[in-house]
């Protein structure tokens, strides 16, 4: 099969989007299949092999965070090329109504297209404004894909029509794997504490980990906060007290093998987010990594654990709940080997060999819909089949 798939957002910075895609587009390559990925990419940024750089993104304020993206006139004759150029049997957008090369891509295509939508907005002005600029575009889509409940809601509630779940996928044994590191481990008077996320962004919930550490140290002096992911340390420890901040840690961003070493290493992983997430990609990372979780009770973060079956919950944006569970995990070390065992079998569940052939099931579906109805089958039939593929 050849496959083309589209990131809307620039492949020189991390993100949940971009991650889903590189390990979609390997794993199908590793399956025997052609892939290519149009990406936006400055021009001497390292890509691999498969990935096709479309140009330099610009930043762009979307979703509670910052976008890369590219759009304009010469970004879509390069869509058009890039499709002409594919001769591909299904082309794979992610998240078509930004206004990036996804959106493009969604319009220049005639062939057998899927669509994968990771926002989760229920309340978003801007896309039900939008939707009858996108009508057209979105009617070409014959498979719709979601990561979450929460983004098929988004999908449901704005842009009309529905979209089948297919989480996002992680490849369990990598993080399963990976060995910890001594310096970053703990010891039951000095446990470790582990935050992973672009540290200046507020929706990453930094501000209220910071926030419970006094309770936390007081009852434990000895706790390390390991604090890895971009940014500033300075723009988040400027109130906060001397000895909260020289209990943490900033290792900056961090490479993907480190961040699973790092998650194997923590004694608990901490999710504080406060909102904008429609999956929870890091707590099936941590999980595969034998992390116990701790995150805020977001309806995605929910789901993803189980409705706490998997991970402990704590109040969204309520700092001494945070500091109480993750008090009462770090006194209960029966508790925290079960998690790891719940949480090894729930992140399995999510590894990319299932979800990769749910995704290929969808596009074996759109592609039979497209293809040309025979000549023998009377006219009528035809026509038939023809509306049919087109819905």
């Amino acid at each position: 099969m050849r496959i083309g798939l589209v990131s809307p957002y620039s492949f020189d910075v991390p993100g949940g989007v971009q991650l889903h895609v590189r390990d979609l587009a390997e794993y199908l390559i590793r399956q025997g299949h052609y892939v290519s990925v149009l990406a936006p990419a400055d021009d001497d940024t390292p890509l691999p092999p498969y990935v096709v750089g479309a140009g330099k993104a610009v930043p762009v304020p979307y979703n509670g965070s910052v976008a890369r993206l590219l759009f304009g006139p010469v970004t879509a004759a390069r869509v058009g090329r890039w499709i002409e150029h594919g001769r591909f049997d299904v082309v794979h957008v992610h998240e078509p109504v930004s206004p990036s090369l996804s959106m493009l891509a969604m319009w220049a295509c005639e062939g057998p297209l899927v669509a994968t939508f990771h926002t989760s907005n229920v309340r978003s002005r801007v896309l039900h404004a939008a939707r009858p600029l996108l009508q057209a575009g979105l009617e070409k889509i014959g498979g719709r894909i979601a990561v979450s409940a929460e983004a098929r809601a988004t999908v449901r509630t704005h842009l009309g029509g529905d979209a089948a779940v297919i989480p996002n996928g992680v490849y369990v044994d990598t993080f399963a794997q990976a060995a910890p590191r001594l310096r970053w481990q703990g010891i039951p008077q000095r446990p470790t504490v582990v935050f992973l996320g672009r540290i200046e962004e507020p929706r990453k919930g930094l501000p209220v980990l910071l926030e419970a550490m006094p309770r936390l140290l007081a009852a434990r002096p000895g706790l390390r906060l390991l604090i890895a992911g971009p940014g500033d340390p300075r723009e988040v420890l400027g109130p906060v007290d001397p000895a909260v901040a020289a209990a943490c840690e900033f290792l900056g961003a961090v490479s993907e093998e480190d961040k699973a070493r790092l998650l194997s290493s923590g004694d608990i992983y901490v999710a504080p987010n406060t909102g904008g997430e429609s999956f929870g990609i890091i707590l099936i990372e941590a999980m595969s990594s034998g992390a116990p979780v701790l995150a805020s009770d977001l309806p995605a973060f929910s789901a993803v654990l189980d409705e706490g079956r998997t991970g402990a919950l704590f109040r969204g944006g309520d700092a001494e709940d945070l500091a109480n569970q993750l008090l009462a995990l770090l006194n209960d070390p029966a508790r925290r080997r079960h998690l790891r065992q719940v949480g090894d079998a729930r992140a399995r569940e999510f590894d990319w060999s299932r979800v990769a052939a749910q995704i290929v099931s969808v596009y074996e579906t759109v592609i039979a819909a497209n293809l040309p109805v025979p000549a023998t089958v009377p006219a009528a039939r035809r026509s038939s089949r023809r509306r049919r593929g087109g819905s």
